[in-house]
Order: structure tokens, then C-alpha cells, then sequence
């Protein structure tokens, strides 16, 4: 599948500071992709180079199609970009503002109407139509700020933290958005540094720091590749003693993990275990028929914290 977003040794420099280093991305059509990394890390300066607001130093970019340096309009005209400090027109109504933003896209009034109220619906301010803007809470106009985006019915929506500063009843709002976007065969290209977040909705992740793209790929596979070993967590029905003998002499079990402090289901350990799928089989296998009752065997996933400390060095620019 061809590549929606592209870049070649994006770079941006201001003096002496390096903001962006020889970035290369390439993001399918129809991704979520969580861009990710600490304050400071160079995501906004991806972002604006992305969407025509700043030209890069060197390198190359293209959205749809289209070069950022060669041709804005175009740009422009497939995204839907959301920056991190959105502004509004407190003065306005809710659907006045979503009515302004399409005229300037220049949706024919006829159909701005029908528009505004389908969007108002896609992100739960239907009740608040007539409401001014300066009287919803910053949650409720985050997801205004989000329907701006969408008025001229973008391919590509870039969004820079879009869950800044939410509440988590807010946060969850604005996820469970992404995923209905994602649904609609929307392109999604957000940063974030909440990590939680960004491993619930994304197909793929890029992890940044100090300006140079650390990590990049399929999430489930970046898992894999950066964890040395299996974590196995194995749960049995009475003492944990007899399962715990038993597997101090088998083969690829490298570790034996028991006790409250390691957030444990009752009566389980776990196991770092570096055999393949046919071993791991032959191991629970060789647990039953020692005639120990097994209630759950499974692997553990780890979570996105665990690739990006690992890949991560805590530099700032």
C-alpha cells in the first residue's frame, strides 16, 4: 500500500540547534499513528512541517500526494490539522463557528447546514448548538476544535496532543472519537506523550527524541522485537510450591517471578521463558501431565511504556 504521509532526511535547524534530524517516515493510508516522545523532542516541528506552516532546512515531505515545499494548497486542502494550542471565537456559537470554518473551505451554504449538524452528532455537542463558545468546558471544546477539522471532510487529520490538559472522562471522549475517525477510514497522524493512550488506538507508532526518529513500525511487532524474552504468567488451582519445583529444572526458563509484589493473579508465577511457540507448548504439556491443575496460561504483552524507555535516553534538545 502506497505511503499517505512521506518523508526523506526531514531536517530542521534553527542556528546552532538541531529541532528535526534526517527524518524518514512513510504512514499507509488509513493508520492511526502515534507520534511520540517528551516535550522538546521535535513532534510540534514535524507537525508544522507537515502541515505548510514552517519550511524544513533540508529534506522532503509529501501528504497525499502533494509536497509540502512544492505545493501548500494541496496540502491543505487533504488535511485537517489540529495544533496543540487550538484557538477559538469565544464570541461565536457553537454552530456559527463550525459555519465560518466551512465557508472559508468553501462549502456552498446549501450544504453547511446539514454539515454542521453531522458533525455536531460525530463529536456529542448536538445539545450545545446554540450555546456561545466561551461557555463549554475545555473538553467540549477540544471536540469543537476536532469538528473544525472536519468540515472540509479531510483524508488526513494531524493532531498535536489532542487530549492535552483533558480531565480522564475528557480523555476517554476524545479517544473513543479517534477510534469512530479511524472507522471512518480516516488517516490519523497525532502526537502524544500520554503512552497509554496511544497504545489503545494505534496501528503503528514512531518514537522520537531529540530530533532524530528512534523507533518506527507496527506496534505488536516493535513489542516483540525489543522484548529479549517471553514473559509467561501461569496460574494453578491450590499451591504454587509443586509448579514452582517443577520448573526450576526445565529447559528455556530463565527466571521464576512469585510473590504480591509483582502484581500477580493468586496462586501464579511468572515465568521469563526463551523457548518458541512449540517449547512453550511442550512446557504446559509437561505442567498437566505432572498432574498440577493449571487455570490460566498466558503471555504477558508488556506495555508501550516498556519500548519506550527502552529505545529512549532521556535527552532533550
Amino acid at each position: 500500500m502506497a505511503a499517505i504521509i512521506e518523508t526523506q532526511n526531514l531536517t530542521k535547524q534553527y542556528g546552532d540547534l538541531i529541532a528535526l534530524n534526517e527524518l524518514n517516515l512513510q504512514i499507509e493510508e488509513g493508520a492511526v499513528f502515534g507520534f511520540i516522545g517528551p516535550n522538546g523532542a521535535g513532534k510540534t516541528t514535524t507537525m508544522r512541517i507537515l502541515t505548510t506552516l514552517l519550511k524544513p532546512t533540508s529534506g522532503k515531505a509529501w501528504v497525499a500526494g502533494h509536497s509540502v515545499s512544492d505545493d501548500p494548497r494541496g496540502v491543505r486542502r487533504a488535511i485537517g490539522y489540529m495544533p496543540d494550542f487550538f484557538g477559538v471565537y469565544e464570541d461565536m456559537k457553537v454552530w456559527e463557528y463550525l459555519d465560518f470554518f466551512a465557508a472559508c473551505y468553501e462549502v456552498p451554504a446549501a450544504a453547511r447546514l446539514g454539515m454542521v449538524d453531522d458533525l455536531l452528532s460525530l463529536v456529542d455537542l448536538q445539545h450545545k448548538k446554540e450555546a456561545f463558545v466561551e461557555d463549554l468546558s475545555r473538553g467540549m471544546k477540544q471536540r469543537l476544535c476536532l469538528a473544525r477539522t472536519l468540515t472540509h471532510d479531510p483524508q488526513i487529520l494531524i493532531l498535536d496532543e489532542p487530549a492535552s490538559g483533558l480531565d480522564p472522562r475528557a480523555r476517554i471522549e476524545i479517544r473513543e472519537l479517534l477510534r469512530e475517525l479511524k472507522s471512518m477510514g480516516k488517516t490519523i497522524f497525532f502526537s502524544s506523550h500520554i503512552l497509554s493512550e496511544v497504545a489503545d488506538i494505534c496501528t503503528s507508532i514512531g518514537i522520537i527524541e531529540a530530533g532524530r526518529l528512534v523507533a518506527h513500525g507496527d506496534m505488536a511487532e516493535m513489542k516483540k522485537q525489543l522484548r529479549a524474552h517471553r514473559l509467561i504468567q501461569i496460574q494453578v488451582l491450590g499451591e504454587i510450591a509443586p509448579l514452582q519445583e517443577f520448573l526450576l529444572g526445565q529447559q528455556h526458563v530463565q527466571s521464576i517471578v512469585t510473590g504480591a509484589e509483582a502484581e500477580l493473579l493468586p496462586n501464579a508465577l511468572r515465568i521469563d521463558f526463551s523457548g518458541d511457540d512449540v517449547a512453550l507448548s511442550q512446557l504446559l504439556t509437561n505442567i498437566i501431565s505432572q498432574g498440577i491443575a493449571v487455570i490460566s496460561f498466558q503471555e504477558e504483552t508488556g506495555d508501550l511504556e516498556d519500548v519506550f524507555l527502552q529505545v529512549t535516553k532521556g535527552i532533550i534538545n
